[in-house]
């Protein structure tokens, strides 16, 4: 048989996948993958059985069924600032993902260089992948996650198109501050590049701060395509509905590129998401309530078991150090670790090597995620507390 396409030779499951994997075979608590295993809400459930027994079941437009995207609309331009004219600079997607792969696509060349900062997304880095750009990466400096803007700033060549930002972020929990934003935007116009910003835990923010869209900036708009989906604000990660904004001659391409990967995101999906759309503060209030809890619960059990945690200042994911337990058995390595959690008290974790261009920079670290049900969340923090 003829050779497969040369794209998939480095394509394997994510650690992220395997352990979903592993810990079900042990019937245990998955705190890796990002599930959001909560319901969904009930009117968006209830609009989309709606367009279901309405039939409305066919291609959506090319954008986007027309309710969500006004929604859409006037969501970006109230929650993020963001200069939108109309729907010409929205694009409904299947997922954020879907969206990424679209901006990628319509965006770079291969041979392209892209600049990233670490921990990273590790969906990111594999999309950039096959599109065969050249991928440089800039660590964010431990304990609270500084950046570096005069190393950034050398990572610049004239090849360089793009960086890509997530805030907040997946896995660490950076919150990209003002000034900061403020300075990678000098750097975007003196340099003349595009920034991708991954904003999907926009609601999801601690301790007084704020979430800030780079595209909201002054001059900024023109040159940043922000990416945000509904899974995570709506715990709904199956339905794969996200979105992308940006300069409608970017927007129209990513939508001619979407239509032919996936033509549309889940018609009658859309339609119930538009109707039973959250407008009013009070679920974004609760919904940053009901996780600020979370984290404070996850973070106090892993520092019971002897984890040194910076707690996220955003997002739903715990980005823990174990290095304190080192000289224990089962401790060694990001992989060990993770492997003795589920065996002794079935907890799945993913190794933080995932997030890293250079594994060994996570060796010593876990990722937990704590967007579970409250009481299987309690059952995995009495867990970690027994572990030592």
């Amino acid at each position: 048989m003829k050779p497969l396409s040369s794209l998939t030779n480095n394509l394997h499951q994510s650690d992220i996948r395997s352990v979903t994997a592993r810990v079900n075979a042990v019937n245990g608590i998955n705190l890796g993958q990002g599930i959001c295993d909560m319901p969904a809400p009930g009117p968006i459930k209830e609009e989309a059985k709606k367009a279901i027994d309405q039939d409305k079941s066919i291609y959506a437009p090319f954008g986007g069924a027309d309710p969500l995207v006004d929604r859409i609309m006037d969501k970006v331009r109230s929650f993020n600032q963001i200069p939108v004219k109309g729907a010409e600079n929205i694009l409904v997607t299947a997922g954020s993902t879907g969206a990424f792969a679209t901006a990628a696509f319509a965006l770079l060349e291969p041979g392209d260089e892209v600049i990233q900062f670490e921990p990273l997304y590790g969906y990111h880095s594999k999309l950039l992948d096959l599109r065969g750009v050249t991928q440089k990466s800039l660590a964010l400096q431990k304990p609270s996650w500084e950046v570096d803007f005069d190393k950034l700033e050398s990572l610049i060549t004239p090849n360089t198109k793009a960086i890509v930002l997530t805030t907040p972020n997946n896995p660490c929990g950076k919150v990209w501050s003002p000034e900061e934003l403020e300075t990678l935007l000098e750097l975007l116009i003196k340099h003349d590049l595009y920034a991708i910003t991954d904003e999907v835990y926009e609601y999801m923010t601690y301790d007084g701060r704020e979430h800030l869209s780079l595209a909201s900036l002054d001059g900024a708009f023109e040159r940043t395509i922000t990416l945000s989906s509904f899974s995570k604000t709506f715990n709904m990660t199956g339905w794969r509905l996200g979105y992308a904004t940006g300069p409608e001659e970017i927007i129209e391409k990513m939508g001619l590129l979407n239509d032919i990967l996936y033509i549309c995101a889940p018609t009658p999906l859309q339609y119930g998401l538009a109707e039973g759309f959250a407008t009013g503060s009070s679920y974004y209030d609760q919904l940053l309530k009901d996780y600020d809890k979370k984290r404070t619960m996850m973070c106090r059990a892993l520092e019971s078991a002897g984890f040194d945690v910076p707690w996220p200042e955003g997002a739903y994911y715990v980005l823990a150090n174990f290095r304190p337990l080192a000289g224990q058995p089962g401790f060694s390595n990001d992989q060990e670790a993770c492997s003795t959690l589920i065996e002794r008290v079935g907890i799945g974790s993913v190794p933080g090597g995932s997030f890293y261009s250079n594994p060994d920079d996570g060796k010593f670290q876990l990722r937990f995620c704590f967007a579970k049900k409250e009481e299987e969340l309690k059952e995995a923090c009495r867990g970690l507390e027994g572990l030592t």
